[in-house]
């Protein structure tokens, strides 16, 4: 009898927290995902572009002027664990992937927000990059490996534009402009 116990408390709490850790860490993304969706509904007629120069560019007194932001999403440990499990039989960590895409999409609507609190309704030369900074590409002793993170700095020059200017198709597919 006790053994039965020993050996249903040795895999039924390892399983209670696995699948503690899963449905935490999925409810923390949908979140996230929602939040993200609901604000970029609300900016849907912001424009964004990586073009370097100021497109419908409208005279106004005020200046273009840069703005920044930096996110950082860091992995929980069961997404850890699964892309430990991942990288022992090889392909791709689809469980990073979401970390950078969120990353990403708050970064810019970072820009977008703080661009409509000075006053401009417009982006133009974004830039996105990517950072290490959990120290994992440069760590060789493996028990100071520190969680993984997805980071993202982001630029871009705020501005006014006449939007009304633009042809509507010019605006491409989805709700920013990403021209070339």
């Amino acid at each position: 009898m006790q053994e039965t116990l020993n050996l249903l408390l040795a895999v039924g709490i390892p399983l209670f927290l696995l699948f503690l850790g899963l449905t935490v860490g999925a409810t923390v993304e949908r979140r996230h995902f929602r939040d993200l969706e609901r604000r970029e509904q609300q900016y849907a007629n912001f424009l964004v572009t990586q073009v370097r120069s100021f497109p419908a560019v409208e005279s106004s007194p005020q200046t273009p002027t840069i703005v920044i932001s930096e996110v950082v999403v860091a992995t929980d440990y069961l997404k850890n664990f699964l892309a430990a499990i991942r990288k022992i039989f090889g392909g791709e960590v689809r469980s990073y992937e979401t970390i950078l895409v969120r990353a990403r999409r708050e970064a810019l609507l970072r820009l977008i927000e703080q661009a409509q609190a000075a006053g401009f309704n417009a982006l133009c030369n974004v830039r996105l990059e990517t950072a290490d900074i959990g120290g994992n590409a440069a760590t060789t002793n493996q028990s100071k490996k520190m969680a993984v993170m997805g980071t993202i700095l982001a630029s871009a020059t705020a501005y006014r534009a006449d939007v009304g200017q633009l042809p509507r198709e010019s605006l491409g597919p989805g709700r920013f402009a990403w021209g070339a």
